[in-house]
């Protein structure tokens, strides 16, 4: 979920870049500017942070799993490369 506080704070910094004689519709500017960032990211294809460490976390496990799979594969070729040759 995208934190509005920060949109707020976005449309407040682009209504305060508006030049002064257009300033009487600030509020509506500041309102119109929300409404365009909100939509805007509401079309990216994000995830929230909580759900980017979960998914990290799972990647770190999965890594760390192949890594020791592919220590035992070796030791269990080393084992079967000193002993008799493999049947066929």
């Amino acid at each position: 979920m995208i934190d509005l506080s920060h949109l707020d704070d976005l449309a407040r910094r682009l209504s305060a870049l508006v030049p002064p004689g257009l300033r009487e519709g600030r509020e509506e500017l500041q309102q119109n500017f929300r409404a365009v960032l909100q939509s805007g990211l509401a079309r990216l294809d994000l995830v929230t942070r909580e759900e980017f460490e979960v998914q990290r976390a799972v990647l770190l496990r999965t890594r760390e799993k192949l890594e020791e799979l592919q220590r035992t594969v070796a030791e269990l070729e080393a084992q079967s490369g000193s002993g008799a040759p493999p049947h066929h």
